[in-house]
């Protein structure tokens, strides 16, 4: 099967060829924020959905599009608000007065990259009917099914969930990301040059330097990637340790956790891993892909109770103190 074909010298450099051009585009309208930009491509890679969270204005929107627009995908923008309703995202049937009779009107969640603004900003019901098209890859309107794109990828933003007017998505749904990834505010150089390339007008929309033909490509080849058993138990023994902490890490930050990452954790780690070691020229996984984009996998996977949230512990210390428990193959 072509699955298990080992992937071969020549299509290692093709892939980095696309990388460059992607990366090339993408920090040409970008400044900082490498570790987004990671993130978005292995995302795209592996066909998941990312959750942005961070404070309004720090270019989450723009790096949507940016990565968007480099491989020529179709892009739709969703600005949440409480009275948002889910025919509003994926549809609805309309009345044709002409002919008397309905007509599927397909909604802006129709598209290869979606960008959810806001989605805590949305309601219970509506986050529901979302999160069950990036579960799912289809719509259904009028007991009809309309299958996603091949390509299809979420890119959901929030706020800090202590701001007010905000809906905490649940375990579950939270579970449907493939990475969450934290933004931070730029430094002052960073900030500097973001001016000047606003003052230059380099966001203005250029054109594509791949296409999702290619994309397609690489998704593929991440699926050939070569992962050892050894790792595939390394990664259940990450997992593992996240549900059982009191067998692994120290006690005072064990009983900050209340529930564990589930098995989709699992799979979003061994598929995050596949995809970082080909960006990283490889054809096969060694622990440090792993570890790469470690926070970002399990940091909406773990759930801390209301005393890490007081003694000020995050998820990332947890996560630090659970690979640093785990020997490493």
């Amino acid at each position: 099967m072509e699955n298990n074909m080992k992937i071969t010298p020549q299509e290692i450099e093709k892939a980095n060829e696309i990388f460059n051009k992607i990366s090339t585009y993408y920090y040409g309208k970008m400044v900082g924020q490498e570790r987004l930009g990671m993130s978005l491509l292995v995302t795209i890679l592996c066909n998941g959905h990312i959750l942005l969270e961070s404070v309004p204005g720090l270019a989450k929107t723009t790096a949507a599009k940016t990565i968007t627009e480099a491989v020529n995908g179709s892009f739709s923008r969703i600005q949440c608000t409480p009275d948002l309703l889910p025919s509003d995202i994926i549809g609805t049937q309309i009345l044709n007065y002409k002919t008397n009779s309905f007509e599927t009107k397909l909604g802006p969640v129709y598209a290869n990259f979606v960008l959810l603004d806001e989605i805590n900003r949305s309601s219970a019901k509506t986050q529901s009917a979302m999160l069950e098209v990036m579960q799912e890859q289809q719509i259904t309107i009028g007991g009809e099914i309309y299958s996603m794109p091949e390509i299809f990828t979420v890119i959901a933003t929030q706020n800090p969930i202590e701001q007010e007017g905000t809906y905490l998505l649940a375990e579950a749904q939270l579970d449907r990301f493939l990475l969450k990834e934290k933004l931070t505010y730029p430094n002052p150089a960073q900030e500097f040059e973001i001016l000047n390339r606003i003052e230059k007008d380099v966001f203005t929309t250029q054109q594509a330097v791949t296409e999702l033909k290619e994309v397609e490509y690489l998704q593929k080849l991440v699926k050939r990637v070569y992962i050892d058993d050894v790792i595939k138990k390394y990664i259940i023994a990450i997992i593992n340790t996240t549900r059982y902490p009191l067998n692994f890490i120290p006690p005072k930050l064990a009983e900050y956790i209340t529930m564990g990452a589930s098995t989709r954790g699992a799979i979003a780690l061994m598929e995050v891993s596949k995809a970082v070691a080909l960006m990283r020229g490889r054809n096969y996984v060694i622990p440090d892909d792993v570890k790469a984009l470690i926070h970002s996998v399990l940091r909406h996977r773990i759930t801390l109770n209301y005393a890490a949230v007081a003694d000020g512990v995050s998820e990332e210390r947890i996560i630090d103190a659970i690979i640093g428990a785990v020997k490493t193959p």
